[in-house]
This record gives structure tokens, C-alpha cells and sequence, in this order.
């Protein structure tokens, strides 16, 4: 006979939970770490929108360039820190063919970036509470600064990466998902294992790196779920 739970015909979410401790998931059983994207898991993206932002100012070449699921060089060299700010800037500046000031080059490439629900913070703090949580990220020296004032702004929230035991960018580290040395990198600095580390990423290119470096991960689709669903449905909390 299984375990007998209570009714939970009166919608208790506290009993709902309860029932799920009982039942600990394997998969649950098997982490210790829990591995994070920022953009699209935790900050809400909207990756047209530079595109839209450039065409706007007459530069409707913008979305040849970029795209989420296969960059321009440019864009790779800027999120390794191989390029500063400054030259990312002019070389928008020569591709375009105009004499865009940094700060309207800065603000259609931040155009992006959204917010992060308090929900999601939240999630991070329930998290923490059975995990290591890490955070990984590809990103550049223009939005690091520009996503932390959005958070700082919006959340209240002044040291970001302090939400987590440890919080890496690409743009710092010199490496990017999907490549096996990035996920390696921010593991061994933490000492976890990566069988036990749970990698959850919107991307799905950045999932499969993660699992060729033999992380278990998970593709967030968001037409279908976010964040909270999804380890809803994993029963990670």
C-alpha cells in the first residue's frame, strides 16, 4: 500500500507540498547543485527587440546580424570580453554606416532586456534553501550594467550576484555555453559535481553543451512554461 496523504480537497497549498516531501522525487535525490541562465529563465528577453529598436533608426540589417540561436562573430567576440565596449560600438558604427552616438548604440542593444518578476527572486531564496545555486550567463559589458540598474530599480535589489553562491558572465570569464570549459570552469570553482548539477537554460543549443559536459539539464520552453513552472513540475522545491 502507498503512503495515505491527507484530503486535499480544500485546495491547502501547504498540504500540496507536504504530499510532495513525502514523495521526494529522484531526480531531487541525485542534485546538490542547481545551475542557472539569466536571460529568459530569470530576466524576461525579448530578443527582437534591438532588431526593432535598430530598424527604428533606418538600419533594417540589424536582425541579420543577431539572432538567439546563432550569432554574428561580433557578437560572440563581445561576449567573451575579446572585444571592449567601445570597439562593439564602433563596429555597429561601421556595419550601419552611421555616426550613432554610444549612448543610442547602447540603448537599442540594451531595448532587449526586461525585468525579473519578484517571483523569480523568489524562487532563488527557495532554491538556496536545499541547493548550491549558481548562475551562468552569456552576456557583455553594456548589459551587465544595464540589467543590474533594471534590478536595482525594480527589486530593490542592489548586489545581484550575491542572490547566489556564485554568479559568472561571460564577458568576465572569457568563455561561453555552449562550450564545455564555461560549464566546467564555474563548477570547479564551487566544487560540484557535475552529475549532480542541474543546468536549466532556454536555449537549447546552451542545453545540449551542457549535457555533453555531463551535466544533467533541462530545456525551459517558454511557449509552454517559465522558471517557476518548470521546477513546479520537477518537484525541485
Amino acid at each position: 500500500m502507498g503512503p495515505v496523504f491527507p484530503s486535499l480537497n480544500n485546495g491547502s497549498a501547504k498540504i500540496e507540498r507536504l504530499c510532495r516531501r513525502l514523495l521526494l522525487p529522484p531526480m531531487k535525490k541525485a542534485l546538490d547543485t542547481i545551475l542557472l541562465d539569466l536571460g529568459g529563465v530569470l530576466i524576461d528577453v525579448d530578443y527582437h527587440a534591438s532588431a526593432k529598436a535598430f530598424r527604428e533608426l533606418g538600419h533594417a540589417d540589424f536582425d541579420q546580424l543577431y539572432s538567439q540561436a546563432q550569432q554574428d562573430h561580433l557578437f560572440d567576440g563581445f561576449e567573451t570580453g575579446a572585444l571592449t565596449p567601445d570597439q562593439f560600438r564602433d563596429r555597429i558604427r561601421f556595419l550601419m554606416g552611421d555616426e550613432l552616438s554610444d549612448t543610442r548604440i547602447d540603448a537599442c542593444w540594451n531595448a532587449m532586456l526586461g525585468s525579473v518578476p519578484p517571483a523569480r527572486i523568489e524562487l532563488i531564496q527557495q532554491l538556496k534553501e536545499s541547493y548550491q545555486v549558481l548562475l551562468l550567463s552569456n552576456t557583455n559589458a553594456i548589459h551587465v550594467p544595464a540589467f543590474k540598474e533594471i534590478i536595482a530599480r525594480e527589486n530593490g535589489i542592489t548586489d545581484f550576484q550575491a542572490l547566489f553562491h556564485g554568479a559568472y558572465y561571460s564577458c568576465e570569464i572569457g568563455l561561453r555555453k555552449p562550450d564545455a570549459s564555461a560549464f566546467h570552469y564555474v563548477l570547479e570553482r564551487h566544487s560540484a559535481d557535475p552529475s549532480r548539477t542541474l543546468f536549466i537554460d532556454d536555449s537549447i543549443q546552451h542545453v545540449h553543451g551542457a549535457r555533453n559536459a555531463v551535466l544533467k539539464a533541462e530545456h525551459l520552453d517558454l511557449g509552454k512554461e517559465d522558471a517557476i513552472h518548470l521546477v513546479d513540475r520537477l518537484r525541485l522545491v
